[in-house]
């Protein structure tokens, strides 16, 4: 009887209290789009390009780029649809494989953050065995572990919510598939969901921040105790802090509008959750292409190359 009933097709509704004015969402979030996709492709087009980027950092910033790159295309595209021609509709299987695909890519936001605190680690801290410890096969042992919690951590949750029967109703109150989301549209007990999802979220991106804090800590403190100037080592590392903090303040924000929500519009936990994942993709080329000095040249030089015009005496 639960297989007859449950729902194999959704309707996604975020934003359906805009009533009329919903289409307009469709210009801040087609422009944010469009700056994702323009300044990822060019930090990827510099990096890969041009051979002196080629360290450690650059190559890391460069993976950066590509989930940022990446992460829009399985979700924005759909959204920007249905803001234009209502299309809200997805089935089952559509839905867990956007689920699985946005999660996945995700992960490695903070995932690449904690490489990224280990390479100023060994920079800052070890500098004569810096590139010894970069070096691929030494650092594979910091790679494929993160890499094998994601795949497994993201595969078991969307797994588990394969496996519900959907019978309390059809519309989802979302954009795009979001894990929790869909498990409140299931009959039955979803404990063992929500615990793997908590799990997820301990195991995964707080747990890399907690790594990342700590790198970062020890990097001051070795900094301070060496009495090396510490201007230097904040200028290096200022960049990842900006970003872990941004991202740090939007994850929390979205976690925070799904457990309260006594008085709190549905669609301001549509947007936070949207932009948790949308902002990072606009904000971290911007950041990174800007107070990245190697980068930042190379970007000038290649617009100046594509657009003769900027090469204007000032």
């Amino acid at each position: 009887m639960e297989n007859v009933s449950s729902h194999k097709h959704f309707i996604l509704d975020g934003f359906s209290e805009l009533g009329a004015l919903r289409p307009v969402l469709f210009i801040p979030f087609f422009i944010m789009f469009i700056v994702s996709l323009l300044a990822n492709s060019l930090l990827l087009y510099v990096v890969i390009s041009q051979r002196s980027l080629h360290s450690p950092m650059c190559i890391l910033i460069a993976g950066m780029a590509f989930v940022d790159l990446s992460l829009p295309l399985f979700f924005v595209p759909n959204m920007l649809l249905s803001f234009l021609f209502d299309w809200r509709g997805i089935s089952l299987t559509g839905c867990l494989v956007q689920m699985h695909f946005i999660h996945f890519i995700a992960s490695f936001q903070s995932t690449l953050l904690v490489w990224m605190a280990l390479d100023r680690y060994f920079a800052i801290c070890t500098p004569l065995y810096y590139h010894e410890h970069m070096a691929l096969p030494k650092f594979l042992k910091f790679i494929i572990p993160l890499v094998v919690r994601n795949v497994l951590l993201v595969t078991l949750f969307v797994s588990l919510a394969g496996t519900l029967s959907f019978c309390a109703g059809n519309v989802m109150n979302h954009c795009f598939c979001e894990h929790m989301a869909l498990v409140e549209l299931a009959c039955g007990s979803t404990a063992i969901n929500n615990l793997v999802g908590l799990l997820t979220i301990f195991l995964n991106p707080v747990a890399d921040f907690i790594v990342i804090t700590a790198s970062y800590v020890v990097i001051f403190s070795s900094v301070f105790k060496s009495g090396r100037s510490g201007v230097k080592a904040l200028h290096t590392c200022i960049t990842h802090i900006v970003v872990i903090t941004v991202s740090l303040t939007i994850a929390l924000v979205a976690f925070l509008s799904y457990r309260i929500r006594n008085g709190l519009p549905a669609a301001i936990r549509v947007f936070t959750s949207t932009m948790y994942l949308l902002f990072p993709s606009c904000f971290n080329p911007i950041i990174y292409g800007i107070r990245t000095a190697e980068i930042r040249q190379h970007i000038l030089k290649t617009l100046t190359c594509w657009f003769p015009i900027l090469k204007r005496p000032l």
